[in-house]
């Protein structure tokens, strides 16, 4: 699983990288963010049925509602923010996404904590030029339309992230699970594919080609990673 993540990239090396139209960009003054959390706000690429693509922001977690078992009334929803490669065509919770409502979340590093009390906060990247290689993780989105807890009504993109079987790497600190990274080269079919060619793209990002880029105790930001942001 992975409850944080960078990226740091500039927008227009987004629109770049993931070959996304000026037009077609609703991010505004999109900032680098060191810290992506649960509940946060940060840009997801999609595509149109006719394969235009396009950058703009989603809430990190498709939003489930919650209601107080005391009074009733509506509390702050949960936001569930792994999808498990293995539930993507098989629960109704995320079938429907998997099929027709994919995308890929640009970042720069995640991140997975080991132990407790305190925890060791693992970050991982990507192999390439540069301090923080931009790389993109698998993920769904969906539109939200309703209450947001304390009565407050909202509109909102929705993303949540694929995980899959921990490399080797990873499995030392997270042993059960990690986001599922794309090759640049399979962005295309994991947006249009059919979901059948999309399902053969899962599998663990190979080690050799991941690098650890710090840990320690309550390093929660990826402090080194804004040598990427310009």
């Amino acid at each position: 699983m992975c409850n944080l993540y960078s990226n740091t990239m500039a927008k227009d090396a987004m629109r770049q990288l993931f070959t996304v139209d000026a037009s077609h960009d609703a991010l505004g003054n999109a900032e680098p963010l060191t810290a992506i959390f649960p509940k946060g706000m940060a840009p997801i690429v999609g595509a149109d049925t006719d394969g235009t693509r396009w950058l703009r922001p989603a809430h990190w977690g498709f939003v489930m509602p919650q209601v107080s078992k005391k009074t009733g009334k509506p509390i702050q929803p949960k936001a569930v923010n792994n999808a498990r490669d293995d539930k993507l065509r098989t629960s109704r919770f995320w079938k429907r996404s998997f099929e027709a409502r994919r995308c890929l979340i640009p970042a720069t590093s995640f991140c997975e904590a080991k132990g407790h009390n305190p925890a060791t906060y693992v970050w991982f990247g990507v192999t390439g030029q540069g301090a923080r290689p931009p790389f993109a993780l698998a993920g769904v989105w969906r539109a939200y339309k309703g209450n947001y807890g304390g009565g407050e009504l909202r509109e909102m993109f929705t993303s949540s992230m694929v995980t899959t079987t921990p490399n080797a790497l990873v499995k030392e600190t997270h042993p059960d699970r990690m986001p599922m990274i794309l090759a640049p080269e399979d962005y295309g079919q994991w947006l249009t594919g059919t979901p059948d060619d999309a399902f053969a793209l899962i599998k663990p990002f190979p080690a050799e080609r991941m690098v650890i880029h710090q840990s320690g105790e309550g390093v929660k930001s990826d402090r080194g990673s804004m040598t990427a942001a310009g």
